[in-house]
């Protein structure tokens, strides 16, 4: 059945490369498309996400209603689905958590946001929790030309940071709680694998085509040095207890964000 007001969020979604405005502006959504069970007809529906390393969490609580989400019975008879972030569609392997594993990832889920809890107090049901794997290998659908690639790569890195600095500055007496310990890890996996392609892949083809750019591309090599440097930092202190990461937090967006603006003026007319 159409539900307008989250037709409306869909259609600003994918018109917006995923930003949104009002109360939606700074959350992290996404779009997940299921098989109708019983239609076998595409239901797409809007979700709030947790990053988790090589996976997204999502959660079934149908606002705490006593049952399950239309999306989360679909992808139990076909957990193949689509995943749009915005800025990426790809296909992706929809598991359901179970037993010990979803009981710890809840409660790290409700410890971000208690609102779980509630939600979970007010129903009988066991609200589920789902891990969205994409399954292809290389870049997802809607990448185009390389530049195009890294001008949407550079975006998801420069929200995320945004995300998590916001996150990191508003956690205050409470302290660093597991999942920001896990977005932040995130970041950091996900920094270090696109530096780590870039080094040792686009740079060196990009300097057997175009030797003209060795001193600039050796200045961008040498801020992936620093990021390193920061990024193993900023691990060792999400192990301490009460980790004060805001300053190195705030050293990283200076470093990353000057690097990406260096790196895409330096390198999209060539890609």
């Amino acid at each position: 059945m159409p539900n307008p007001f989250t037709d409306a969020l869909i259609t600003e979604f994918r018109a917006n490369n995923g930003r949104l405005s009002g109360a939606f502006a700074d959350e992290r959504m996404l779009l997940l498309t299921t098989t109708g069970r019983r239609t076998g007809r595409p239901h797409t529906a809007f979700i709030g996400y947790y990053p988790d390393g090589d996976r997204l969490l999502v959660v079934g609580s149908a606002g705490g209603s006593d049952k399950h989400p239309d999306w989360y019975l679909n992808l139990l008879t076909n957990p193949e689905v689509t995943v749009e972030t915005g800025l990426f569609t790809y296909q992706a392997d929809a598991v359901p958590l179970e037993g010990a594993e979803r009981d710890e990832v809840f409660a790290r889920l409700v410890e971000a946001d208690k609102g779980w809890g509630e939600y979970q107090a007010g129903t009988t049901r066991t609200i589920p929790v789902i891990a969205l794997a994409q399954k292809q290998i290389g870049p997802p659908r809607g990448s185009g030309s390389f530049a195009d690639l890294l001008i949407r790569i550079h975006t998801v890195f420069r929200q995320e940071l945004a995300l998590i600095r916001k996150e990191v500055a508003t956690s205050g007496t409470a302290g660093i709680g597991a999942q920001l310990r896990v977005n932040c890890l995130t970041l950091c996996q996900g920094l270090h694998h696109h530096h780590t392609g870039e080094s040792g892949g686009i740079f060196p083809a990009l300097l057997e085509q175009h030797p003209e750019l060795a001193d600039e591309i050796a200045v961008l090599q040498s801020e992936h040095d620093q990021l390193a440097v920061h990024l193993e930092e900023l691990e060792q202190l999400l192990t301490t207890p009460q980790p004060d990461l805001l300053p190195e937090i705030d050293r990283i967006v200076a470093l990353l964000t000057a690097h990406l603006d260096r790196e895409e003026a330096a390198l999209l007319s060539y890609l």
